[in-house]
């Protein structure tokens, strides 16, 4: 070998060697700060505040036995456990609330920050803190230090701050309500887009057309009472004539009418981004003592179906003080036990479809539009506040927004004469925000839980809850307007003083049902449907109530139960039939007749696959997925002409929100001509095209059979927020990507990212025989043993126990 080139080899050696040299000292410090980062288990730790040793013993998932003397030193080292474990988590939770994200991860999250600071939730969160009882305040100080030195306990920051670069910033008391707020701004209508939707479809066609496609009682509902009410007849072609519209005359953006209009990625940075075809829901449901085998206990059920994460939203507990023992899931960045059991009663939630914000058309002055009338100040106008909100960009510079403000609430919109509408939120008013429900911790019966629920300030929930004696109630949580003069399904002006909220609902006046006032006695249920009619479902508004379809699948697997158990409420759970779709699957065999089929290889493939009707939601199934894609083809060609106008006035138009199904049936059983778009001969050829579509989406998956089936499309997609920035590790911080079973219309709720984030099955003092599932480990740290924990049980559906299993580690956390 000649010199030079030996010279040059030993040099490239060298160098390669100092590379390897350097990337292994990398790899061992990332390490080393890694293993810094885990949370401790074992030992004693400092926990300045307390008055005596706690002790907290783990299981095997890692969930924390908390033994304490009283509740403000169980809150005291329940912060220290979410700041060791979840604290990410929890800076993520307040700053979604505060508006706060792109400071943390840069002008990726800046579309949801403008949205979100609007609100003004951290100013709301610092009255709502200084208006609170002083017990209540001290816990939420108890909380805050104990988080802070769980934080500074830790080895190093958690390992989530290395990539990002930066520093967690100590928790605050306040903290705490934003965590509150982010779940409000994940449950409620924070823009007044269902209004604003409702009001498009009534300035587009008439509000003759509103009672058919967006009925507020509707004639298949699953309420507790057993309300329905007939569909009303289909619009006349005086109201919509499609065949009489010129094609071509919308805008191609509008022109599907049904596209399921969602936030972007970037709005829904860092959380799981929605299905657009998914409409999120949660099923609670409950048996009187006579109908379980608890021994006269009432049996709970809640499965709450959120946007699933790793972490995941919940945090297994279990907290004993005074005499007291409380299990079940908490909230980290909340000292709350959200859903579980004290041994004499057990609860759980879904998010209640109820009226909690109005839009108020704003009558402005023609002369000068800043100018605008509001009752109580005669002749003279109000000038429309503008607030400022100065946003910090981690890498780059900070922007500001201004946001229009009226005595009601913030502008969010226009309606089609041009006038503002305001936004009147029940989360504007710092009264609406309370501890109220930790006070559930201590309630003996289902009465005396209903009590707490009506002065219980959080997001508007469904409470559904059993007692140790076997009595079962279902009412609302959170504060409810008291309308005067209009029933806020939409949009009104306020001015003249005519119509107005004369405060909140009073005890007496929110509805309650009790298990012997249900339609089917000893039970109760709730999806996230219309709960209730008549003059309380006046009372509590329209807050576009989910279809009926689960609730009624849940509401009749109930009624075949008696004597039953935990197992048995969780196949409640499970179940994945597919009774929505049946009919569906009759139809699109009919549409593929012997004729249709005739020459058309693509209608004879998707007519022999479609054959075979599984009836489930199971990952396997082929029929079910495209029985599905053809129902939403004929949504898409008989609706979407429909709506197109609405989208053309109202881009984010949400028809998702509006129960369609049975002006869907209506339609295609009627076959009005003039609501047939004028590219179709006839309703079948509609039919026919959408089986086209559906064949066209079949041949689209390939040879492979597999590529066809529903856990092909239904496969999870649980990530860290942070894994997408991060290719090189991402898949390993995710979740595995299991094909799932269930869908939107059926108890199993279920779709990539979304679905169960718990299921708890307990009756109160049997809590040995209960059982909690969580999608997700409880800890935030990859290199935990508990960082995947319990997520292969939930993929399966194994009942797996709500109480601690034998003790595997111990930590004494002192004074």
């Amino acid at each position: 070998m000649p010199p030079v080139a030996a010279k040059l080899l030993r040099l490239t050696a060298v160098a390669l060697s100092l590379l390897a040299a350097v990337a292994l000292g990398v790899g061992l410090w990332l390490r080393g700060h890694l293993r810094s980062s885990l949370p401790r288990l074992d030992g004693a730790a400092s926990l300045p505040g307390l008055a005596a040793a706690v002790t907290v013993e783990r299981d095997n998932l890692g969930m924390p036995t908390i033994r304490a003397r009283d509740r403000v030193e169980a809150t005291r080292a329940l912060g220290w456990l979410h700041a060791q474990d979840r604290f990410f988590q929890m800076d993520l939770l307040r700053r979604a609330a505060a508006g706060e994200l792109a400071a943390l991860v840069g002008a990726k999250a800046l579309p949801r920050d403008r949205q979100t600071r609007r609100h003004g939730f951290r100013r709301l969160a610092g009255q709502v803190l200084a208006g609170l009882e002083p017990a209540d305040r001290a816990l939420l100080e108890a909380y805050a230090a104990g988080a802070n030195a769980g934080l500074a306990a830790l080895g190093a920051a958690p390992w989530e701050y290395l990539p990002l670069r930066s520093t967690p910033e100590p928790w605050r008391p306040e903290d705490t309500l934003l965590v509150g707020y982010s779940l409000l701004l994940d449950l409620q209508d924070s823009t007044g887009r269902y209004e604003r939707s409702l009001m498009t479809l009534r300035d587009t066609y008439g509000e003759e057309v509103l009672p058919f496609f967006a009925p507020l009682v509707g004639p298949d509902d699953a309420a507790l009472d057993a309300t329905v009410a007939p569909l009303p007849p289909i619009p006349g072609p005086k109201l919509i004539n499609l065949r009489a519209r010129k094609v071509g005359s919308l805008t191609p953006a509008a022109a599907s009418g049904l596209a399921w209009h969602g936030p972007s990625p970037a709005e829904a940075f860092p959380f799981p981004t929605p299905d657009p075809e998914l409409r999120p829901g949660s099923n609670a449901f409950a048996l009187a003592g006579h109908l379980s085998a608890a021994g006269g206990a009432a049996l709970l059920a809640n499965d709450m179906h959120l946007g699933l994460a790793v972490p995941p939203i919940w945090y297994r507990a279990s907290l004993t003080f005074a005499g007291r023992t409380l299990t079940g899931v908490t909230l980290p960045g909340t000292p709350f036990v959200v859903a579980g059991s004290n041994g004499e009663i057990a609860w759980g939630f879904t998010n209640a479809q109820v009226d909690s914000g109005d839009l108020v058309a704003v009558e402005t002055n023609s002369l000068a539009p800043n100018l605008y009338k509001a009752p109580g100040h005669g002749e003279e106008f109000l000038r429309i506040e503008r607030r400022r909100e100065t946003i910090a960009v981690r890498g780059g510079e900070p922007v500001t927004e201004e946001y229009e403000w009226t005595v009601w609430g913030p502008i969010v919109g226009r309606n089609h004469r041009e006038r503002p509408l305001a936004l009147k939120w029940v989360a504007h008013d710092p009264a609406a925000m309370n501890l109220g429900l930790l006070r559930l911790e201590a309630a003996r019966s289902a009465d005396e839980a209903v009590a707490i629920a009506h002065g219980t300030g959080i997001a508007h929930v469904n409470l559904l809850v059993g007692d140790r004696t076997g009595a079962i109630a279902w009412t609302l949580a959170g504060r409810l307007p008291r309308r005067v003069g209009y029933d806020g399904r939409l949009p009104v002006t306020w001015s003249f003083g005519d119509r107005r909220w004369d405060g909140y609902l009073p005890p007496a006046e929110i509805p309650v049902v009790r298990g012997g006032d249900s339609s089917l006695p000893g039970r109760l249920w709730s999806a996230n449907q219309r709960q209730i009619g008549g003059t309380a479902l006046a009372r509590v508004g329209d807050g576009a109530s989910a279809a009926p379809a689960r609730a009624a699948q849940v509401r009749d697997g109930l009624a075949r139960l008696t004597a039953a158990t935990p197992r048995d409420l969780l196949a409640v759970q499970l179940d994945d039939r597919a009774l929505f779709l049946q009919p569906w699957h009759a139809r699109l065999l009919a549409v593929l007749t012997p004729e249709t089929v005739a020459g058309k290889p693509a209608r004879a493939e998707l007519r022999r696959r479609a054959e075979t009707w599984e009836g489930r939601a199971s990952p396997e199934a082929v029929s079910y997925r495209l029985v599905r894609e053809f129902r939403q083809a004929v949504l898409r060609r008989a609706l979407g002409p429909i709506f197109a106008p609405c989208v053309e006035a109202m881009p984010d138009f949400d028809s998702r929100r509006l129960h369609l199904e049975p002006a869907v049936q209506a339609l295609l059983r009627e076959r009005p001509p003039h609501l047939l778009e004028a590219q179709y001969a006839s309703w079948d050829e509609l039919l026919t095209t959408a089986a086209d579509d559906t064949a066209a989406a079949l041949a689209a998956f390939g040879a492979d059979p597999a590529a066809a089936t529903w856990g092909a499309r239904n496969r999870a997609a649980i990530r860290h927020p942070l894994s997408g920035a991060l290719p090189f590790i991402g898949r390993w911080l995710d979740l595995p990507a299991d094909p799932l079973p269930g869908d939107s219309d059926l108890p199993r709720f279920q779709s990539p990212s979304n679905g169960a984030s718990e299921r708890l099955v307990v009756a109160p003092g049997r809590e040995a025989e209960g059982i909690l599932q969580v999608p997700g480990g409880q800890s935030g740290h990859p290199l935990s043993p508990y960082y995947r924990a319990g997520h292969a049980a939930w993929v399966r559906g194994e009942p797996s126990p709500l109480l601690p299993g034998p003790t595997r580690h111990t930590l004494l956390l002192q004074p």
